[in-house]
């Protein structure tokens, strides 16, 4: 059952992955790939407050995880896509835009853990 679930919350996780890059892109495109780091920064907010929610407030089915953390945010977030556009900015003269995309995500995705860890506490 686990295997579905994570297979099934990977599927989901990875269509919204396309969906929401896709439309931040084609809304503000540029060089910069704001919709990687946009999914990158929600995912660890939700995977701060899943992650608490599940360990620190709820009693939860022990199918939770597997379903969101493992299958939707394994699918969700993007770092590997992250590297790849890193590297592809850097690449084409743009250090600065590579530089910004990985100080910017690790910053805000940190903080963004932090802050869904937060929220879930109360």
């Amino acid at each position: 059952m686990k295997y579905l679930l994570i297979l099934l919350g990977g599927g989901t996780g990875s269509l919204a992955r396309y969906l929401a890059g896709t439309a931040i892109m084609s809304r503000f495109g540029s060089r910069f790939p704001l919709g990687t780091m946009v999914i990158n920064v929600t995912g660890s907010f939700l995977i701060g407050l899943i992650m608490t929610l599940l360990t620190e407030r709820l009693q939860p089915n022990t199918n939770w995880r597997p379903l969101l953390v493992i299958g939707f945010l394994g699918g969700y977030t993007t770092f590997s896509s992250f590297e790849w556009e890193t590297y592809s900015v850097i690449r084409d003269g743009s250090f600065w835009l590579g530089f910004l995309n990985v100080i910017g995500s690790v910053t805000m995705g940190y903080a963004a853990v932090w802050l869904g860890a937060l929220l879930a506490r109360r």
